[in-house]
C-alpha cells in the first residue's frame, strides 16, 4: 500500500547545519518539499543548536526566512516530559532539544517526515508516529 504523502518535514541539527551550508542535497529536498506545500519545520531550539562560530548570519536569515520556525511552549516542554518518561526515562539532559524537537514534530500535520542524523534518538522518542530520514 502506497504511503500517504508527507504534510510536514521537520529538520534536526544536522539537516538544517547541511542546509545552511549549502549542501546540494538538502537544498533540493527542502525546495522540493516546499514545492509540493509541504509545511518545513525547524525549532527555535534547533536554530541554536545548529550555529557554530563559522555561520553566516545573513545565510542564517535567509534560510530561516524560507522555513516555519516553530517557538517552544510550555505545553511542548510538558509533552517532552512525556516523551522522555514514555521512552524508558530517558534524561533530560541529554536528551533535551530532541525531546522538545520531537513534541514539536507530533503536533505537526501528519505524516510526518524528520530528516536526522540521529535516527536512534528519534525511534526511542517517536517510535513509529513520525517517518524517520537519514542525512
Amino acid at each position: 500500500m502506497k504511503e500517504p504523502p508527507v504534510r510536514s518535514l521537520v529538520l534536526d541539527s544536522q539537516a538544517l547545519s547541511l542546509l545552511l551550508g549549502n549542501d546540494r542535497q538538502m537544498v533540493a529536498r527542502v525546495e522540493a518539499s516546499r514545492r509540493a506545500r509541504v509545511l518545513v519545520l525547524v525549532s527555535a531550539l534547533t536554530v541554536v543548536e545548529a550555529v557554530h562560530g563559522k555561520t553566516d548570519v545573513a545565510r542564517l536569515n535567509w534560510v530561516l526566512s524560507r522555513l516555519q520556525v516553530e517557538p517552544v511552549s510550555q505545553d511542548d516542554s510538558m509533552a517532552a516530559v512525556r516523551l522522555l518518561l514514555d521512552a524508558g526515562g530517558l534524561h533530560g539532559h541529554k536528551y533535551a532539544i530532541d525531546a522538545l524537537v520531537a513534541a514539536m514534530a507530533l503536533r505537526a500535520p501528519a505524516p510526518v517526515l524528520v530528516l536526522t542524523s540521529d535516527r536512534d534518538d528519534w525511534s526511542k522518542l517517536c517510535g513509529s508516529r513520525v517517518g524517520i530520514r537519514d542525512v
